[in-house]
């Protein structure tokens, strides 16, 4: 036989395999880590600020209680420093520390010249390609959980912690604001699934991880520097990015879904749209390092 042919289970193990050797190897490199840092950096440095800024009695200003202005409750509740936190993270840190992981994906195999290396083992392009990007998603939620956990942690060290105040005006128990926390944990995690998407699709036009992880993350700030401009307001429904702070209508009550469901939808298309054009380019892809 000129080719070796599993057999199912055989087929279903050796992908079990590389899926774990393919996390193993993503999420303990030093980049990954450090990526990871940050990201739990950034709710360290916001809660000393207001912390700081509230040493004397003051407040912190903001209202409305989307997105950022989360903040204004944090003095009231630690646990509003994770919502503040996923809300400063969710513009630009995540998804930069997405579009380096899905970037690097392809294009970094080819670039050390280990792709030929994996493609000679029985895995078959589609099911290496699929596997690199459930690496990714998998990524996507570590590093939103890493990010919820440390603004809990923090909110709870340095502020009071106990039933609060939903965007509504009505008040709801510590657990069930805890299990919000997580709800929207979450469905931040599963917004970043179009960006990894694009990011892997990027990773497959190139044999340079360098060049696909910029190009990703380039993408990723034209996008919402363009969903920014009034006069684009007809095509901002349709970027990836527009619905991304919705997750606050999960801290309604009741919760309003709408938007969430925008949001979730128009994942699930870059999803579709980004996965398909990887796959086509990538099983045709002339592979030579």
């Amino acid at each position: 036989m000129s080719q070796v042919e599993l057999t199912r289970p055989t087929s279903v193990l050796w992908t079990f395999g590389l899926l774990r050797n393919e996390l193993r190897t993503t999420l303990f490199r030093w980049r990954t880590l450090a990526l990871l840092g940050v990201l739990a950096a950034v709710p360290v440095l916001v809660g000393i600020a207001v912390k700081i800024e509230t040493g004397d009695g003051g407040s912190v200003g903001g209202g409305g209680g989307e997105g950022p202005a989360f903040i204004s409750q944090i003095t009231n509740n630690g646990l509003f420093l994770v919502f503040t936190a996923l809300a400063a993270t969710l513009p630009f840190f995540l998804p930069m520390a997405i579009g380096v992981v899905a970037g690097d994906a392809i294009a970094g195999e080819a670039n050390a010249g280990t792709l030929r290396y994996l493609l000679v083992a029985p895995a078959g392009r589609s099911r290496l390609l699929l596997t690199k990007y459930a690496t990714t998603m998998a990524f996507c939620l570590l590093a939103t959980l890493v990010v919820a956990a440390s603004a809990l942690t923090v909110g709870a060290l340095l502020f009071p912690l106990g039933d609060l105040t939903t965007i509504s005006g009505t008040r709801i128990g510590f657990t069930e604001g805890l299990g919000r926390a997580l709800l929207i944990a979450l469905v931040v995690a599963a917004s970043l699934t179009g960006v990894a998407a694009l990011g892997l699709f990027i990773s497959t036009l190139t044999n340079s991880g360098i060049a696909a992880m910029a190009t990703t993350v380039g993408l990723l700030i034209t996008v919402q520097i363009l969903d920014q401009i009034p006069q684009l307001d007809a095509l901002q429904p349709y970027f990836f990015s527009h619905y991304w702070l919705s997750f606050a209508d999960l801290m309604r009550d009741p919760v309003y879904w709408d938007d969430l469901v925008k949001n979730l939808g128009l994942q699930a298309l870059y999803a579709g749209v980004f996965g398909s054009a990887a796959w086509a380019r990538f099983t045709t892809k002339d592979i030579t390092a």
